[in-house]
C-alpha cells in the first residue's frame, strides 16, 4: 500500500466488512451494552423504596433530615475514544494477519458501530509517546479519515508507553467518554494507576491483541530473534528444549501479569489472537458489559 489508490481501496474494502458487521451484529449490542454510561446530574428526589442506596445526596439528606436521592439522566449521544497503540510489536503476525491488520479491523467495527448510534468517535494513536491525536467527530467522513490514518500511519518510534496515552486521555476528554484501549500489552513500563484514574472518570475497556506463535518458539534450530521495540537482534539456537521453556515461562508470565492488572483495575478486557473470530468475542464483551 505505497501509493494513494491502494489506500483508498483499502479503506473501502474495511468500511464494507466494518459497516456489515455493525449493521448485522453489533448495532444491538453497541447499544446495549452503553446506553446509559454517559450520565448527567438532574435533579434530588426524596427517597422510595427500592432506590439505589448508592445514589443518596447525603448533603441534602442532612439539611432536610430524611433522605434525597441523585437522579441522573442518560445523554443524547456518547463521545467514544479509541487508544490505538502504534508501536513496532503490532506488525507481528504469523497467521490471518498482523497485529496490526487486526486492531485496524476491530477499531473501524467499533467506528461504524459508533456511526450507527450517532456517537461521536475521535482516536488517541501512540507508541511511547502520542503520535497522533484526531478530535471526536461524527459522520461517514469522519469514520472513513480515521481509517485512512490507522492505514497511513507511519510512527516515530516502536516503543509503548500505554500510560503516557491514558494521562493524555484525561488530559483532552474533560467530560466522561467511552473509551477502547488497543494494544498488544507487549511492555515492562507500570501502567496500573493511569488504568484506574481513567476507569474512574470514563467507561473503560481494553482490547488485547496477540499472535498465538509468539508466545511459543516453535523448534527449527537456530534463528534470528529481533525485538521489534528495542530493535536488538540475536541468534538463537531454538532446537533448545531450556530455552524454548524459558521463552514460554516468560510470555506467560507478562500475560499473567496483564490479565491481573485488568483484574485489580476493574477494566473490561478481552484478549483476541490473530486467528480468531474477533466478531463472537467482541459481541460477547459487549453483551458482559450489559450486565
Amino acid at each position: 500500500m505505497n501509493n494513494t489508490i491502494d489506500i483508498l481501496r483499502k479503506v473501502r474494502e474495511i468500511e464494507i466488512r466494518s459497516r456489515r458487521l455493525s449493521a448485522n451484529i453489533f448495532a444491538g449490542a453497541y447499544h446495549s451494552a452503553f446506553k446509559g454510561r454517559g450520565m448527567v446530574f438532574s435533579e434530588v428526589r426524596e427517597y422510595a423504596y427500592g432506590d439505589d442506596m448508592r445514589d443518596i445526596d447525603w448533603n441534602v439528606t442532612a439539611r432536610f433530615g430524611r433522605p434525597y436521592v441523585k437522579v441522573f439522566e442518560e445523554e443524547r449521544e456518547l463521545t467514544v475514544m479509541l487508544l490505538v497503540d502504534v508501536s513496532g510489536s503490532l506488525d507481528f503476525g504469523t497467521t490471518m494477519r498482523t497485529k496490526r491488520q487486526l486492531t485496524t479491523e476491530i477499531a473501524a467495527t467499533i467506528a461504524f458501530s459508533a456511526l450507527a448510534n450517532n456517537d461521536k468517535t475521535g482516536v488517541i494513536f501512540f507508541s511511547d509517546h502520542i503520535e497522533k491525536y484526531i478530535p471526536a467527530k461524527k459522520g461517514r467522513k469522519h469514520a472513513l479519515y480515521i481509517i485512512r490514518e490507522m492505514l497511513e500511519m507511519q510512527p516515530t518510534s516502536s516503543k509503548t508507553d500505554i500510560g503516557a496515552a491514558l494521562e493524555f486521555l484525561s488530559q483532552v476528554m474533560k467530560r466522561r467518554c467511552t473509551a477502547f484501549l488497543l494494544s498488544d500489552f507487549y511492555t515492562t513500563l507500570p501502567y496500573d494507576n493511569q488504568l484506574m484514574m481513567c476507569n474512574r472518570k470514563h467507561d473503560l475497556g481494553a482490547i488485547q491483541v496477540y499472535d498465538r506463535r509468539a508466545r511459543q518458539l516453535p523448534n527449527i534450530g537456530m534463528m534470528h530473534v529481533r525485538d521489534a521495540e528495542s530493535g536488538e537482534t540475536m541468534l538463537v539456537d531454538t532446537s533448545s528444549r531450556q530455552l524454548r521453556q524459558a521463552y514460554r515461562q516468560y510470555a506467560d508470565k507478562l500475560q499473567q501479569h496483564t490479565v491481573s492488572t485488568f483484574a485489580h483495575t476493574g477494566v473490561d478486557y478481552v484478549s483476541i489472537a490473530t486467528d480468531d473470530d474477533y466478531v463472537r468475542l467482541l459481541k460477547r464483551m459487549f453483551e458482559q458489559r450489559r450486565h
